[in-house]
């Protein structure tokens, strides 16, 4: 069974917040395990426990690195190339954002990327954290022909800067 909680930390640690552990993400967003274990005042048996345990696989934990998969706010290039999508992909909402998403389309906000789920359900889950869920479908292989670039993330997420209006379905 996972901690949420460390999850939780971890998540913000390697996302939003590496400085606070003296930490600077490498190419990848790699940084050593050693100086988050002792930030975060863990065990590697339990670190691996959370990645491992993660349904969204929100990390990645290789020899003696570990990082985020996705989602930081601050700067890093995950090394990501260039991907030809599905012909669609999923987002997964709440209806108090639809009117912007109409308006403006899926924007990156605070985050690097806008995330895409290769299916329903999982974009369903995703929605789900701020009440009802909606799930809109994104027609990802017209972006793509339309010049729009898109990359996966090593856990099957879908990355795009933006998503505009045109390119979406039930909002």
């Amino acid at each position: 069974m996972t901690d949420p909680a460390l999850s939780r930390r971890l998540s913000y640690l390697l996302r939003h917040a590496p400085h606070e552990a003296g930490l600077t993400l490498a190419p990848g967003g790699w940084v050593p395990l050693a100086p988050v274990l002792t930030h975060l005042n863990t065990t590697r048996a339990q670190v691996e426990a959370v990645v491992a345990g993660s349904d969204k696989q929100r990390f990645s934990l290789r020899g003696d690195h570990i990082r985020a998969n996705q989602g930081h706010s601050v700067p890093v290039d995950l090394q990501l190339h260039p991907s030809v999508p599905p012909a669609l992909l999923y987002h997964g909402t709440h209806a108090g954002a639809l009117p912007a998403i109409r308006e403006g389309g899926l924007r990156s906000m605070n985050r690097h990327h806008v995330h895409l789920s290769p299916d329903p359900d999982t974009a369903r889950r995703v929605g789900a954290r701020r009440g009802p869920p909606i799930t809109l479908t994104i027609r990802a292989g017209e972006m793509h022909t339309a010049g729009h670039v898109l990359f996966v993330s090593e856990n099957g997420v879908w990355l795009v800067d933006m998503v505009p209006p045109a390119f979406i379905d039930g909002a």
